[in-house]
């Protein structure tokens, strides 16, 4: 090979091909050959750089360990299980989404994530259009086709994926990630699900059809934007002041829960809702705020007065060798923190969707299926209220405004704010004053008093 098709620095061969540089070497016993570019100068750094790493023993910047993509999304999981520590339910919901990317690599294999492709990547996203699914995972509801708010929460997850390959060097250093490609962020959401608000009307006709189990807990997320989650997790007497007014959305990782966003935030409670709570409680001092509709404390068998009481019964539990693996994995302890609670009379939040669409269609309002338009009723009031965008952020519980991006916008005024806990009630309390459901409340703890009495 004459010396205008090749060099040689240190540990490191360059050579020509065609109209490509490559450079060759060892490296922990393995040959090298990666690409290099078309410029010899900029070749003969970067075979520079190389023979540095080399000597010093450091990984040389072109090398990567080819990995397939089912074993790379195996350890992308554990990633975020082992490190990132994400909650179980994302965890879940990364490794659904990511599904469709396998099935897709049944149709299309590659042998190493390398050499998945932008074009693979625009293949890929056609095939989700074509795919259908049943929402919300459950198998027995009608399938439909995928929205489009789903297809880019897919790619999203898929590009996220790709990105910890490059990080872990599975990918090769002159390959980008194949999803930067189809720009996600410029899909058009044209088909999503809808959310339809209630008017005061319908609102008033929503909470009159509920019963006396149903009304509590459909006029809390309606004037708190609690999760349904939230609401099935509170504790007296922990959760809940009535005396001060107040809701504590608490994490409880000890019991196998936490918040969605993992903030945690006080919410004032307008009056009419303590009253409501006040009649719903009717004096009970410990257990879940809202229990299943028939739930009694009868042989519940263990001490359930208090949160730290919940917490030692489920040690005792996970300590039980026949109920569970010697050494199980965190998804094993949230299943059996699932069961404690259920013991303890928690209501279920598949429970409260259900009586979400049975109180709906009693009403009439046809096409209401999801609790969760309850949280939108909730900050759209807020919004209607005027209240500030640092009041609504926090009362919504949204991730803290500039936690990853301090320097835009809100983000960078929230981190310098500080809200002070009686602006958040003046301002929520005026947003809820002429509420229909403020008077529907009088109304229901008025005829329950009465009964009561």
């Amino acid at each position: 090979m004459s010396k205008s098709n090749s060099f040689r620095v240190g540990k490191v061969t360059g050579y020509l091909r065609g109209r490509v540089w490559y450079l060759c070497y060892f490296e922990n016993g393995t040959r090298r050959r990666p690409r290099a570019g078309a410029e010899r100068d900029a070749a003969r750094q970067l075979a520079a750089q190389v023979n540095s790493q080399l000597e010093t023993g450091a990984p040389s910047a072109l090398s990567f360990e080819p990995i397939s993509i089912p074993v790379l999304r195996t350890r992308w999981l554990e990633h975020h299980e082992q490190v990132r520590r994400s909650s179980v339910q994302s965890i879940a919901r990364y490794r659904t989404a990511t599904d469709h990317l396998l099935r897709f690599l049944n149709e299309h294999p590659v042998r190493h994530a390398g050499q998945f492709s932008a074009t693979h990547a625009a293949a890929f996203v056609g095939y989700l259009r074509t795919i259908r699914v049943s929402p919300n995972g459950h198998a027995n509801t009608p399938k439909r086709a995928l929205l489009d708010k789903g297809v880019r929460y897919v790619l999203e997850c898929c590009r996220a994926l790709f990105n910890h390959a490059a990080r872990r060097r599975h990918l090769p250093p002159y390959v980008e990630n194949p999803f930067a490609a189809v720009e996600i962020d410029r899909i058009p959401v044209e088909t999503a699900r809808v959310i339809e608000l209630l008017t005061a009307d319908q609102e008033r006709a929503f909470l009159g059809t509920c019963d006396d189990w149903q009304f509590p807990v459909f006029l809390t997320l309606l004037l708190t934007g609690l999760r349904p989650g939230e609401l099935c997790h509170l504790l007296l007497p922990d959760d809940l002041d009535l005396t001060a007014g107040l809701i504590r959305v608490r994490n409880k990782p000890r019991l196998g829960w936490q918040v969605k966003t993992r903030n945690q935030r006080d919410i004032p409670l307008v009056p009419a809702l303590v009253d409501v709570l006040r009649v719903h409680l009717a004096g009970r001092t410990c257990g879940p705020v809202f229990r299943g509709r028939r739930w009694t404390d009868d042989n519940l068998g263990f001490d359930a007065s208090s949160t730290a009481a919940l917490e030692r019964e489920l040690v005792r539990r996970l300590t039980n060798q026949d109920a569970i693996p010697a050494d199980p994995d965190r998804a094993a302890r949230v299943r059996l923190a699932g069961r404690l609670w259920r013991d303890v009379g928690a209501v279920d939040e598949n429970r409260v969707r259900i009586e979400f669409i049975r109180a709906a269609r009693n009403a009439g309002l046809v096409g209401q299926t999801a609790p969760k338009v309850l949280r939108h009723q909730f900050a759209t009031a807020l919004q209607e209220g005027r209240v500030d965008p640092l009041v609504r952020n926090l009362l919504m519980g949204h991730a803290a405004a500039g936690s990853r991006s301090p320097g835009h916008g809100l983000g960078m005024t929230a981190v310098y704010t500080h809200t002070r806990p009686e602006t958040v009630r003046e301002q929520l309390l005026a947003a809820f004053a002429d509420r229909s459901a403020v008077t529907v409340a009088g109304e229901w703890v008025s005829r329950n008093t009465i009964l009561i009495a």
